[in-house]
């Protein structure tokens, strides 16, 4: 093209600072910024070399020196370099790969800045993200995060494992605390995509990303990228062996079950409850621990996190040994029916839901003894005192079904109840009589009731 400049590589250096200066440079020149076209002799390694050495510099988008079309021609030239390698059949040459990672690490590796603090995560109801941020720089970042899996896609592991090492994959990792869903969205692609490949670093990997869970579950409030982080885990989960390795299984118990207890658990509860059923379904016997380790974690005050909780039971339940239904349907059953009579109508018609789940309710009749009486207790209660109308109504129904079941149980529960409620009767009467005594021997004690001349007179 008659009158055009091509932009030359930088041989002789990658560093930023080189970079930079010739960028510079270039900046000072109007038509050189959109070189879209190469000469025939330019060869497709001198193209590339071309563009990475133009998209090293990074703009931050918060600079007010900066020039848009700074940044637009940064864009055309990022574009360019994945229709390179897209059009490319053979692998990115050895010569380009190094500079090309370097330039990734450059636009990636960058501080992020602190936390949204601007929304409690306790506050928060199912799907509801606070940590959401949109950044500027996105329209850069996403095709660089292309770039990084163009070529951890078509590059060889060995030659590819030079470049990506163990503190590139820890830099990764990190930036999963990025507040733009985006971002995380891409991170986790690029990451799960390397963990298929690196097989080698697969246990390295495994580990660093653990120490981030348990960073979040005992130091931190809030990890943006949990959610991306355990759809990780979940296909990684998928494709353990049966038998689960000892080390799997301490994974569970001391990493995904603490998570139910964490204050943020709405924003990831559908991916935590996919790995934790990916366990049961591979070794069904881990259920009683799950179980056991969800109840131990139950919320107190936290209407919505119960709702979630309360359908991962039922769901866990379902993939249980039956082996296990004896020992757990007294424990379950109990939470069950506290929350069957919580004054928060949402969660107490999710509970009685349960009880049209046949699994469940085949669990439940492997205790009917242990049982009965609790759950009697817990209908009688809801028809007698509870404010909502639906929920009073779906009580009733519940109830039938528990009578049909087993009409003499059902009578015992009620027996037993009433005699629970006549026992707490009595001792309620023998504590008012015990305080009657104790008031009545203070009245008569003179400390309790000095006479006059004890009294303070002024002089």
């Amino acid at each position: 093209m008659g009158g055009s400049h091509k932009i030359s590589p930088t041989p002789t250096t990658n560093s930023p600072k080189g970079n930079s200066t010739t960028l510079k440079h270039l900046f000072e020149q109007e038509k050189p910024l959109f070189p879209m076209q190469s000469s025939p002799t330019t060869s497709a390694n001198e193209e590339l070399l071309s563009a990475i050495s133009y998209c090293t510099f990074v703009f931050t988008f918060s600079d007010p020196l900066e020039s848009p079309a700074q940044r637009d021609s940064k864009r055309l030239q990022l574009t360019r370099l994945v229709s390179i390698l897209k059009s490319s059949k053979k692998p990115v040459h050895e010569k380009v790969l190094e500079p090309l990672v370097s330039m990734i690490s450059n636009n990636l590796f960058r501080p992020l800045p602190p936390p949204n603090n601007t929304c409690s995560i306790s506050e928060l109801h199912e799907e509801e993200d606070p940590i959401s941020t949109l950044l500027p720089i996105w329209s850069h970042l996403q095709i660089v995060y292309e770039i990084l899996l163009r070529i951890v896609i078509t590059t060889d592991y060995k030659i590819l494992r030079e470049y990506i090492d163990h503190s590139f994959l820890l830099k990764l990792l990190a930036l999963f605390q990025s507040e733009d869903p985006r971002e995380r969205e891409s991170l986790k692609n690029v990451y799960h995509k390397i963990y298929s490949k690196f097989i080698s670093d697969r246990s390295f990997m495994r580990k660093s990303m653990t120490d981030v869970i348990l960073n979040y579950v005992f130091e931190k409030e809030k990890q943006p990228g949990m959610a991306e982080l355990l759809e990780i885990w979940g296909t990684i989960i998928n494709g353990f062996t049966v038998p689960l390795k000892e080390e799997h299984k301490l994974f569970l118990m001391r990493v995904l079950i603490p998570l139910h207890k964490a204050k943020g658990m709405q924003l990831y509860h559908r991916q935590l409850a996919y790995c934790v059923t990916q366990f049961v379904q591979k070794e069904p016997m881990l259920g009683g621990v799950v179980v056991r380790g969800i109840l131990k974690y139950w919320p107190v005050t936290n209407c919505s996190k119960e709702i979630l909780l309360i359908g991962e039971l039922e769901e866990l339940v379902e993939n249980l040994d039956p082996d296990q239904y004896r020992k757990l349907a007294l424990p379950l059953c109990t939470q069950i029916t506290k929350c069957i009579n919580s004054w928060n109508s949402q969660v107490a018609e999710r509970a009685l839901y349960v009880w049209n789940n046949e699994q469940f309710v085949k669990m439940a009749s492997t205790g009917m003894v242990e049982v009965y009486p609790v759950i009697v207790e817990g209908m009688e209660k809801n028809l007698k005192w509870h404010w909502s109308k639906s929920v009073k109504q779906l009580t009733e129904s519940v109830k039938l079904m528990l009578e049909e079941m087993d009409p003499a149980l059902y009578s015992k529960g009620l027996m037993i109840m009433e005699a629970k409620e006549s026992g707490a009767h009595e001792e309620d009467m023998k504590r008012k009589k015990i305080w009657e005594r104790i008031e009545l021997a203070a009245a008569k004690n003179d400390f309790f009731n000095p006479p006059p001349h004890y009294m303070c007179v002024s002089h």
